[in-house]
């Protein structure tokens, strides 16, 4: 599957949905009393449409019977909605733009995407509209908008949380992750959604060294600087068995025949008028076969046990979610067209493991990137307690 960037004139949005401010009151009292939260318009809320960034996909929507099982538990934990978010069309995109509201503005420079897709929950956190925000994230869509607006960004392994209420893309990969300012903050939602901590604490730190040939110098010199002060061990190489290209394409493989599964009859019957890129998008999975899907899953299953033996319960990897510290509103598209290709494999470690990781919130070294830390499966919540622990060595853009 060919991934072509989206083009459009460049109209700034708000980072919540046009006309549909929330104001949904706490349903119980905890340890998130008094905070506010935003939820990604792919996600269900009581009584109202899930757009999933889309006018038509709007329309043919009815008011969500319930909310979401995140955002029921949010609630009852004492945070209150304040409103759904902008997402890029059902979510396939990295960039944060939006053929029919806009792009949200990235509040570190107005020139720079957000990225996406749940653009208008990372936009939401990072200029203080909400204390924190839930996004999904299959391929990237939580890790690189936490990334380039500089604000804390954490995916779950797969299945932590449940996805019931949510709109479903490439359901072996979805996830519901969430946006915060600050460490503790971020913990504490994971205290709300996360299942009881069954595994060992991250005593053990390793930079994942060969990942640095994929990256730019900025972001691999921040990798390297988040390294020296936090890492633990000597670096290790993950890529040696698995070269990143494959990693990629494995990932676009699988996702793009779940996403035509999940998707594709309904985009038939309502017809969405998509963006022209979202569109080709759609229209290229269409094109994958089961049989290009089993092989792409062998790799994958391949690649998630040498994960395990490279990062055991105790270990967490420093890892880049993103090849390039920002992108602009004006690139190319083969700039855009390498930043996916590279982005993805990048990204794809934690998703075709199924494994959590965290982008932290303040760049390592000043060049406008953060590295993040990739846990084992199931070690979320001590992959939140490391980064609470680590966050003092860390300046804050927004803290």
């Amino acid at each position: 599957m060919t991934i072509k960037p989206t083009h459009m004139h460049r109209t700034a949005c708000s980072a919540f949905v046009p006309g549909e401010r929330l104001d949904i009151a706490a349903t119980g009292a905890g340890v998130l009393s008094g905070k506010t939260f935003g939820v990604k318009d792919l996600i269900d809320v009581e009584g109202r449409r899930t757009g999933g960034g889309n006018p038509v996909w709007r329309a043919a929507a009815s008011g969500a019977a319930k909310h979401a099982d995140a955002v029921r538990l949010l609630l009852a934990a004492g945070a209150r909605c304040v409103g759904k978010t902008v997402t890029d069309e059902l979510a396939f995109s990295l960039e944060g733009a939006n053929a029919h509201y806009g792009t949200p503005v990235n509040p570190r420079n107005p020139d720079w995407l957000p990225g996406g897709s749940s653009s208008g929950s990372a936009v939401a956190v990072a200029t203080g509209q909400c204390d924190f925000s839930l996004g999904t994230d299959t391929g990237g869509s939580v890790r690189a908008p936490a990334a380039f607006c500089g604000v804390y960004g954490f995916r779950p392994s797969h299945g932590a949380v449940s996805i019931e209420g949510v709109l479903p893309f490439a359901p072996s990969y979805d996830t519901v992750g969430w946006f915060a300012r600050d460490a503790r903050l971020l913990r504490e939602i994971g205290e709300t959604l996360l299942p009881a901590a069954n595994a060992p604490a991250v005593h053990r730190v390793r930079l994942v060294e060969d990942a640095l040939d994929h990256v730019e110098k900025a972001v691999a010199d921040d990798m390297v600087h988040a390294g020296g002060a936090i890492a633990t061990d000597d670096p290790v190489k993950l890529f040696n068995e698995f070269p990143l290209a494959e990693l990629s394409a494995t990932y676009q493989t699988v996702q793009g025949y779940e996403i035509n599964r999940s998707l594709g009859a309904r985009i038939a019957e309502i017809r969405p008028d998509f963006g022209a890129s979202i569109k080709a998008r759609f229209e290229s999975v269409r094109r994958i076969g089961e049989g290009e899907y089993g092989e792409a899953l062998k790799v994958r299953q391949a690649f998630a046990r040498h994960l395990v033996r490279v990062c055991p319960a105790d270990t967490a990897l420093i890892l880049p979610v993103s090849p390039v510290a920002w992108l602009t509103h004006e690139e190319t598209e083969e700039t855009l067209g390498e930043f996916y290709g590279r982005a993805l494999g990048l990204n794809a470690v934690a998703g075709h493991s199924g494994a959590p990781l965290v982008q932290l919130g303040a760049a390592s070294g000043g060049r406008g990137i953060a590295c993040s830390l990739l846990g084992a499966p199931g070690a979320d919540r001590a992959l939140l307690d490391l980064t609470e622990r680590l966050s003092g060595q860390f300046r804050s853009d927004h803290a």
